[in-house]
């Protein structure tokens, strides 16, 4: 069963470039894993500082190999700094059948 989610995070006041420039590289590396069917990245219409990251993987096993993925931890610690919650707040989601 496909792993699906969204990641979503505020970009502190005049971070929001240097989010999306870091969101990008890290996105290139991400729809480059053998398990990611999709890696969508977004900003709220209404506030460009809120990021929204909608991510679907083949399964458990791929997100599980995403997450440990040797750019993932460089990725979050990087973002932290630039960010007003603690870390992405994700959300899990179930597909409709």
């Amino acid at each position: 069963m496909k792993k699906t989610l969204y990641a979503e995070f505020t970009a502190r006041e005049g971070a929001q470039d240097d989010v999306a420039r870091l969101l990008g590289d890290y996105a290139r590396k991400v729809r480059e894993e053998d398990g990611n069917l999709a890696f969508d990245v977004y900003t709220k219409a209404s506030d460009p500082r809120a990021f929204w990251i909608f991510e679907v993987y083949r399964d458990e096993d791929a997100f599980r190999t995403h997450v440990k993925a040797p750019y993932g931890a460089p990725f979050n610690a990087a973002l932290a700094p630039l960010i007003e919650e603690d870390a992405s707040v994700l959300t899990f989601l179930d597909e409709l059948h």
